[in-house]
């Protein structure tokens, strides 16, 4: 089983709001449209950038299947059905896999903060429950509290449909040695916006992107252009782009890509506490940002 067909810029979506905190599924629905039309082969519906901890698993289930008839056959929606408790998360990928979506995004368990003999054991599980379902592990430890090792990975990979993983741990190093460890048909994914460039240098295939909402065309410009040959043009994308990169994980995600958003006129509302909205003097910087790159 491959997710090679998941594409390059894979955007992890937020979750846009009514001003009363409920979830807005028409926004959603528009939001997920442009963002295929602007760059994204693929979506992650509900993952962090998508507020996945506050939303409740109905809500969850409704924006799969509002996203799948926005944008189902033109681009890959991966249902966002991790969590720290095992049969939770098989729960959620198998009614995932029973919508016909592409793949499921499973974070390392947070706050149990398992042995890698846990974490092996957890995603087998779940792998097992939805064996059609092409899964990618995320390893994100400075929100989980447990890193996700390149040997484990490397056995997880041997899994049929284990098939990338979301490499969110800011380690380059981490990420050649799970290149070395595993297949070239397992995909490794930066999920760091500023680490793209960085990684494919080390076999990556592209981005679970937040920036991609902004700048989605110009990410599958520059991820194209060093698969090509060209890369003096991807190091000068990549350095246009850095103060976009650094703006935009001021704080934590995703207040500011929600700021952004909201400065460009989308109707996504604020944020479900305990995440708060960002400081006026970021929002300053923020725009500074957006104005000079003409986003706004």
């Amino acid at each position: 089983m491959s997710i090679q067909g998941l594409g390059r810029v894979i955007t992890a979506m937020v979750t846009p709001f009514h001003a009363d905190g409920s979830v807005n599924y028409a926004v959603a629905e528009k939001l997920a449209a442009h963002l295929v039309e602007n760059g994204s082969d693929g979506l992650v519906v509900c993952g962090t950038t998508g507020e996945s901890p506050t939303l409740t698993w109905a809500e969850e289930y409704e924006l799969f299947q509002v996203v799948q008839k926005a944008v189902g056959g033109k681009a890959k929606i991966i249902a966002g059905t991790g969590s720290n408790c095992t049969a939770e998360a098989i729960e959620a990928t198998k009614k995932a896999a029973k919508l016909g979506l592409d793949g499921s995004l499973q974070v390392v368990p947070y706050y149990n903060k398992p042995p890698q003999a846990g974490l092996y054991a957890h995603f087998q599980a779940i792998a097992s429950a939805a064996p059609d379902l092409p899964i990618m592990l995320y390893n994100i430890p400075g929100r989980t509290g447990q890193n996700l090792q390149p040997e484990t990975v490397a056995e997880l990979a041997k899994i049929d449909n284990i098939v990338a993983i979301k490499e969110a741990s800011g380690n380059l190093e981490a990420a050649c040695v799970i290149r070395r460890l595993t297949p070239p048909s397992f995909a490794i994914y930066s999920g760091e916006d500023f680490l793209t460039l960085p990684l494919l240098t080390v076999g990556a295939t592209g981005v679970v992107s937040v920036v991609s909402h902004l700048v989605g065309k110009e990410l599958q410009t520059m991820i194209q252009a060093f698969a090509t040959g060209k890369t003096s043009l991807a190091q000068e994308i990549q350095l246009k782009l850095y103060p976009l990169f650094k703006i935009i994980f001021c704080t934590t995600n995703p207040i500011p890509i929600k700021a952004a958003l909201q400065l460009q006129g989308w109707q996504v509302g604020g944020l479900r506490l305990p995440l708060v909205e960002l400081n006026p003097e970021l929002t300053a910087q923020l725009a500074t940002v957006l104005q000079e790159l003409s986003l706004i």
